[in-house]
């Protein structure tokens, strides 16, 4: 149960944390997350990759379908990803899921020092 609750907070709070704080601020979510619901090491890790990747790959995905996915088709074109979209989605998603990962691995290790 604590996993799914800190993996949903994690992308609620990321998602609210990105509309008023730039990009690295999802790393101090999903810290304080993984701070506040203790979990072991591997866990909270995967609870901030999954809460993060859920986040802005959903994001990703829904403004690639507002403009009809010209934006990401000619981004992933410029980028070795041979122009599909799918496939930048994917790896925004992963970024950020890596970011808040490590992160939420920072701290349940925080948490578990004290």
């Amino acid at each position: 149960m604590k996993f799914i609750v800190s993996t949903v907070l994690t992308g609620v709070l990321a998602f609210i944390v990105g509309l008023y704080f730039p990009w690295w601020g999802i790393a101090v979510s999903s810290l304080l997350v993984a701070v506040l619901v203790h979990q072991k090491s591997w866990r909270a890790f995967l609870a901030g990759f999954l809460g993060l990747l859920l986040c802005w790959g959903g994001l990703a995905y829904w403004i690639d379908m507002k403009n009809n996915g010209i934006l990401s088709s000619k981004i992933a074109q410029v980028l070795p990803l041979g122009g599909n979209s799918f496939l930048l989605i994917l790896v925004t998603g992963v970024v950020g899921g890596l970011v808040a990962g490590f992160a939420a691995l920072t701290g349940s290790y925080i948490r578990s020092s004290k």
